[in-house]
């Protein structure tokens, strides 16, 4: 019976933390959001804001949509937390003409049948297995992106709009709209990029099912009598990239990104101020011929207190592959390899298809 407590004053927490502040910044609001995709961007650890060019700036930079030549398409899976959570995305983009170019994609993150317990327990203290009912907590993300050549020479600029959609099971659900904005910049081999994703704040609005709250509000006894609040607001948070290409030898290129991901609030990033915070991040790719890629980044650079409470700083390696043959580039990336424990490791592979090889 223990257990099923605690099960249920979990999932009381996870809901009125997923909506608590009525019209206040959040620090961390849709999250989901900020994992990434294409796992060649996670295999760099996400420093590519500067050189994202294909079907995949949809979410990391929508300036490089001006860089695809015909239609592309991309997928995407990951599992996360030991299969627990799954992460899925769809991309496609097409050129509008040779200024401008156009692009749509889906996210969903989600943790699927998650025991329902609010009903194992009647008001006599009786136990009724067959109660218990499952439901998913998901995310999901449309994001509809537009970019183009500015009149300033090697200048693009791309904007995306995006509806967010948050469900957890029965219980509440919310709506979300809101902008990213970012530009991109090259000369002589050097690339440059800025994306400030949220520029204009994200508004979430939450639904509660009130029924389905008197069930749990009261698993805390004189804690969380009150509907949760139905409003968020999510901070702008701002990415910088510069990058460089180099030739080695007749078949071997080089591709190094250092980013700067900018968060306007005090975290345990390696550089933190009460008005900001800079996480950066570094990523190499090393490519045969434009066919076969080898990649490497390290990120997420945080203070991590300890049970002593002093901080040690920590650090993210990734690792990935990639093959490029007749249109088709196969991605794979190996993420938190410096987790404790293997459970903590994620997979993830991708896949995108360019159409301009078939013309």
């Amino acid at each position: 019976m223990f257990h099923f407590l605690k099960i249920r004053v979990l999932f009381l927490l996870l809901l009125t933390s997923a909506c608590l502040n009525a019209q206040v910044f959040r620090n961390y609001s849709n999250e989901f959001l900020s994992i990434g995709v294409d796992a060649a961007a996670l295999g760099m650890s996400k420093a590519v804001v500067a050189t994202t060019n294909n079907v995949n700036a949809i979410y990391w930079n929508p300036a490089g949509l001006v860089g695809i030549e015909d239609y592309q398409g991309s997928l995407m899976h990951a599992s996360y937390f030991a299969g627990i959570a799954n992460y899925n995305y769809a991309g496609f983009a097409m050129p509008i003409d040779r200024e401008s170019a156009l692009g749509v994609s889906v996210i969903r993150f989600g943790v699927d049948d998650i025991l329902n317990t609010t009903e194992l327990i009647d008001n006599q203290g009786n136990i009724d297995f067959n109660r218990i009912s499952l439901f998913s907590a998901a995310d999901y993300a449309l994001n509809v992106a537009y970019a183009r050549n500015l009149i300033f020479k090697d200048v693009k600029f791309g904007v995306n709009a995006k509806v967010i959609r948050r469900i957890i099971g029965d219980f509440a659900s919310s709506w979300g709209f809101g902008f990213d904005m970012g530009i991109q910049f090259e000369r002589n081999n050097w690339h440059f990029g800025l994306m400030v994703r949220d520029i204009t704040t994200t508004f979430n609005s939450w639904s509660i099912n009130e029924t389905e709250f008197d069930k749990i509000k009261n698993a805390i006894p004189g804690q969380n009598q009150e509907l949760p609040e139905t409003t968020e607001v999510t901070k702008p948070k701002m990415q910088l990239g510069v990058a460089k290409k180099w030739r080695v030898g007749r078949f071997f290129n080089l591709l190094s990104e250092v980013d700067l991901n900018v968060r306007f609030a005090k975290t345990n990033d390696v550089f933190s101020t009460s008005a900001f915070s800079v996480d950066p991040a570094v990523g190499l790719q090393l490519d045969y011929d434009d066919i076969a890629y080898l990649r490497f980044g390290v990120g997420n650079f945080q203070y991590q207190t300890q049970f002593d409470f002093s901080s040690e700083l920590s650090v993210q390696p990734n690792f990935g592959v990639g093959f490029k043959y007749r249109g088709i580039q196969v991605d794979y990336a190996l993420t938190n390899i410096g987790s404790v424990g293997n459970a903590l490791f994620s997979n993830i592979f991708s896949i995108t298809l360019d159409y301009s090889f078939y013309r």
